[in-house]
């Protein structure tokens, strides 16, 4: 005989309440139904926590100025303020994957010398003649270089010039602390021994060249031998790109990518950088991919839509674009953007994906 309705809602709420009692035993025994969280935990496409944010670089360099009254480089150990996603409360991220910060060093100060598991990237917002020194070799910085201080490394700053120095810390610290597998170790001086000239490894490594084996020694770790790529080189190499008679790509405009000179893989283990020109006039198509990218707009104005979310871009602002958000770009006028993401991280799991839109 055919169950009525009536029966069924009956049976389904006995079942209902049976599997209740039977979670209610599980639980304290570290026992959950993978049935009732599968979608969740598996999910069509990415559903990232993060969310399209942009700092304006004049608001966020005054609050910087302000601490650097207060708290001395020395005091802090790193004097920064923390980019923090808003979709990410108290995770000291901007995207699940990636920690960004401004950090300040006034004249005369030093950032005392330390290494840690974390791999970083230093990109150059304004100042001109302090330093990072990698284990004992300094990379004078400049307006737009780009530093490593690969994991491991021991590194310190300092500022002998008369003007404030300011540049974006770019880190791995959420991948690292996802893995649970940090260490951080302090030098016992200030500074770290100086051992080479500086660039020292650019003018060894950075010409597409490297010491013949068994003619010179390798004072720089084999994998990593460069960590310095100057604003002075890279600037004019996208603009010879530019210049090639190549249009722009449609939806990454000209892109150039920094390498390991070694491999010619991406700088760093976890973390892959490039910059993009964008012709005046020129707007993209959509585009998406499933690195959170952190940009900064090195010049020009124009308008990014994330999701169709539209920002204003303008010299020295920050923005992040996250996993699997489409990102569509205009150039008001001709536009730089450096980026950096978690793609080469990626690219070593086999979880890359983009799609142009």
């Amino acid at each position: 005989m055919a169950r009525s309705p009536s029966d069924e809602a009956a049976l389904s709420n006995d079942q209902a309440a049976q599997l209740q009692a039977l979670y209610g035993e599980m639980e304290p025994e570290g026992l959950f139904p993978l049935w009732e969280s599968l979608a969740d935990l598996v999910l069509p496409q990415p559903r990232s926590p993060a969310r399209p944010h942009k700092w304006d670089y004049a608001d966020a360099r005054a609050y910087l100025m302000r601490a650097g009254d207060l708290i001395s480089a020395k005091q802090a150990e790193r004097r920064v303020l923390i980019l923090e996603n808003p979709g990410l409360s108290g995770l000291s991220s901007i995207t699940p994957s990636l920690y960004a910060g401004l950090q300040l060093i006034l004249p005369g100060e030093i950032a005392p010398a330390h290494k840690h598991t974390q791999c970083a990237l230093r990109f150059v917002m304004e100042g001109e003649g302090a330093f990072t020194a990698v284990d004992g070799e300094k990379a004078i910085m400049r307006p737009f270089d780009l530093v490593l201080t690969p994991g491991g490394q021991w590194h310190d700053h300092g500022n002998p010039t008369d003007t404030p120095m300011i540049w974006l810390d770019g880190l791995d610290i959420p991948t690292v602390r996802h893995f649970d597998a940090s260490f951080a170790e302090h030098y016992e001086a200030d500074q770290f021994p100086e051992q080479v000239p500086p660039g020292d490894s650019l003018n060894r490594y950075g010409r597409n060249m490297r010491p013949l084996k068994g003619a010179t020694a390798d004072r720089r770790p084999t994998h990593q031998p460069l960590f310095h790529y100057p604003y002075a080189e890279w600037r004019p190499a996208l603009d010879a790109l530019a210049a090639s008679g190549d249009a722009p790509d449609p939806h990454m405009g000209h892109a150039l990518e920094f390498l390991n000179p070694i491999d010619g893989g991406p700088i760093m283990a976890t973390i892959s950088a490039h910059v993009r020109l964008l012709p005046a006039g020129f707007e993209t198509c959509a585009r998406r991919s499933t690195d959170g990218t952190v940009f900064v707009v090195v010049e020009g104005e124009g308008m990014a839509w994330i999701d169709a979310q539209p920002m204003a871009l303008k010299p020295r602002d920050i923005v992040v674009v996250p996993s699997w958000k489409a990102l569509r770009l205009r150039a008001d006028n001709q536009i730089v953007l450096f980026g950096y993401s978690d793609k080469a991280c990626q690219e070593k799991l086999n979880l890359y994906k983009e799609d142009n839109l």
